[in-house]
């Protein structure tokens, strides 16, 4: 089964990420969430970038911990190819980022995402992977 798949969704679009573990699963939406903006294999990990959000659910935890990546790529104008989460509670995710500066002579931009939605949203436990859902807005 992939990392992630694409999602078509009228004007928007989204992934739907798998894993092992739920924490794999948060990673895998945070690297289809990515992949959407540019091609990762050209993407070096090169800077460390620390996540630490808190929330009501682990629906909101997934929209809050992909947001704050966002908004590192956006504030640093750096891009990320890889993640890891390092504590996931009832209410508190931790984890790490890892990328480099956007160059425009290597990176190319695909996709222009604005947020992370709530429409369509899941996070659940299929038989025995973790299955996550998410619609951005572009």
């Amino acid at each position: 089964m992939p990392a992630y798949e694409v999602i078509e969704h009228t004007a928007d679009v989204g992934i739907r990420a798998y894993g092992d573990t739920e924490w794999q699963a948060f990673e895998n939406a945070a690297l289809g969430m990515f992949s959407l903006i540019t091609e990762l294999s050209g993407v070096n990990a090169e800077i460390e970038f620390p996540v630490d959000v808190q929330a009501d659910d682990h629906e909101t935890l997934l929209v809050d911990w992909l947001n704050e990546l966002l908004y590192i790529f956006e504030s640093n104008r750096v891009l990320l190819s890889r993640f890891e989460v390092t504590e996931l509670e009832d209410s508190h995710l931790k984890g790490r980022a890892w990328g480099e500066p956007i160059d425009k002579t290597r990176h190319e931009l695909k996709s222009d995402i604005k947020a992370v939605t709530y429409h369509m949203l899941k996070v659940k436990k299929v038989d025995d992977r973790w299955q996550t859902a998410v619609i951005f807005d572009i």
